[in-house]
């Protein structure tokens, strides 16, 4: 005896065939997003790294009123236009 498909059939089974194809497409699109997850968790580590060296090392860097005093205190330098003016105490 030879079953024949009947239309009720036909329409389960291509549902049943939609339903995979689209279980399959959603596995592979939850794959693809959980790696670039992971890749841009990585990629944020290494930047907050590099943001904490970077912040650390402005913390330990004087300021720049601080520089221009000791440039102006140790090495005798002077802005362009101001002028220089000595004063000897008399002992």
């Amino acid at each position: 005896m030879k079953r024949r498909l009947t239309f009720k059939g036909t329409i389960v089974i291509l549902l049943f065939v939609i339903f995979i194809i689209s279980f399959i497409k959603q596995e592979l699109t939850m794959k693809r997003i959980q790696n670039d997850i992971v890749a841009n968790q990585q990629e944020l580590t290494k930047l907050k790294d590099e943001n904490f060296k970077l912040q650390t090392e402005l913390d330990n860097t004087p300021s720049h009123d601080y520089l221009e005093k000791l440039v102006r205190e140790r090495l005798g330098m002077i802005k362009e236009g101001e002028k220089v003016v000595n004063s000897q105490k008399e002992n």
